[in-house]
């Protein structure tokens, strides 16, 4: 089975039971914290390694998040050590925070410009999405600079991407010129 197979479905399953359980926004929290977390490469390794056994991944689980995260967050930590799946477990809180987004109705969107961009176009450009049927009934924009694009922007949402940059203009404008045969004047 594929890793996003196993992530969707675990993330599913978490998901539904903090709704269900009405802790969505504690365990919504513990995901958070953990996805920080195994950014630690000692705490990922740990995850990783099918050499140590379950019985002191569960010791290391319980010393760290055991008081610290939600009983549903721990139960769920439990079930997936049991179930030898624990490699898996950074993509899994990835994907429950793609489905938690989803569920409240989120939208995650990249903007990345030439030079940062102020406040007030942030909100214009917040205004304009929720205006658009691209989004969700809110957006949460990530914003990047990258001087290369030379000016405009690049927007994605999603897996769409909207490149009104002028770095790719002017790749349009080559290509197009490019592909044409012109009349040489004599």
């Amino acid at each position: 089975m594929s890793v996003n197979r196993i992530a969707t479905r675990y993330a599913k399953s978490l998901l539904d039971l903090a709704v269900e359980s009405n802790v969505l926004e504690a365990v919504k929290g513990d995901v958070e914290a953990f996805t920080k977390m195994v950014e630690n490469r000692d705490l990922l390794l740990l995850l990783k390694s099918p050499i140590i056994n379950a019985t002191k991944k569960q010791g290391v689980f319980d010393a760290l998040f055991g008081s610290k995260f939600n009983k549903l967050t721990n139960a769920f930590f439990n079930i997936v050590l049991k179930k030898g799946r624990e490699m898996y477990l950074p993509e899994i809180g990835k994907e429950f925070m793609t489905q938690y987004k989803k569920l409240i109705g989120l939208t995650t969107v990249t903007l990345t410009t030439a030079t940062p961009v102020d406040a007030g176009n942030l909100a214009d450009f917040k205004t304009r999405l929720l205006a658009s049927n691209e989004t969700a009934k809110d957006v949460e924009i990530i914003t990047k600079t990258d001087p290369e694009i030379i000016g405009g922007f690049v927007l994605q949402i999603g897996d769409k991407l909207y490149d009104n940059s002028i770095a790719y203009k002017l790749k349009q404008i080559r290509k197009s010129v490019s592909n044409k045969d012109y009349i040489k004047e004599i």
